[in-house]
């Protein structure tokens, strides 16, 4: 799995991920535990979609 996600994306991806999961957390409705998802993209760097669509936000 080569990175393909730049460092603003991966930003976004970890604020947008912590934001839902908090708002799980704290009672909110169930589906805003799909944060997991940007948020693991994030930390491992890949994005599947990405990769599918043939998008590449890092630095080249």
């Amino acid at each position: 799995m080569k990175a393909n996600i730049g460092k603003i994306d991966k930003w976004i991806r970890i604020v947008l991920g912590v934001a839902l999961i908090a708002w799980a957390a704290t009672g909110g409705p169930m589906w805003a535990w799909i944060g997991v998802i940007p948020l693991a993209t994030a930390l491992i760097n890949f994005c599947p979609l990405y990769r599918l669509v043939g998008i590449n936000t890092c630095a080249r």
